[in-house]
């Protein structure tokens, strides 16, 4: 079974961000990691060849930076951060009290605020599931992963400025 895709809300800064990345990463950054693998192969035995396995160990880890990168620019949607307008959605930023404690969060993607001290909590995650749609004032909980019930109660909403 296909795990389900979900739209992601970009700025178009962090999506041109995200696809500079992407073609860093396919185009000089392969070149030069499919390099130095042939270089380390061509040193002989590649049982005790450490820059052969760090160096394949690095294209394991880009390959799969790819393929999300490729995943989350395939569904994004690129646009200008919702308007705060009192309810909780996607690309808004959240002040939220939770287990009595005041929290103030980006609902969204991690990608969307690289560089920013903002925690991020996506719209999938327990917390954000749970906060979806509502408006300031409201009160939910949710489950911890514990199983423990932890309430939330949404304070402001504002737009994200970038």
């Amino acid at each position: 079974m296909a795990a389900a895709t979900t739209q992601t809300w970009l700025t178009q800064e962090a999506f041109d961000r995200l696809k500079g990345e992407l073609d860093e990463l396919t185009g000089p950054r392969r070149k030069e990691i499919a390099s130095r693998i042939e270089a380390a192969r061509e040193e002989g035995d590649l049982k005790e060849n450490g820059g052969y396995h760090a160096a394949k160990d690095e294209q394991g880890k880009m390959e799969a930076r790819i393929r999300d990168l490729e995943e989350l620019l395939k569904h994004a949607v690129v646009g200008e951060a919702p308007k705060a307008s009192g309810v909780v959605e996607i690309g808004t930023i959240i002040t939220a009290e939770i287990w009595g404690d005041e929290e103030r969060f980006l609902l969204g993607n991690r990608e969307l605020a690289d560089g920013s001290d903002l925690d991020v909590y996506s719209a999938e995650s327990p917390l954000g599931a749970a906060i979806l749609g509502l408006s300031v004032g409201d009160t939910t909980s949710y489950a911890a992963p514990n199983g423990k019930q932890i309430e939330v109660k949404v304070l402001a909403v504002d737009t994200y400025a970038g």
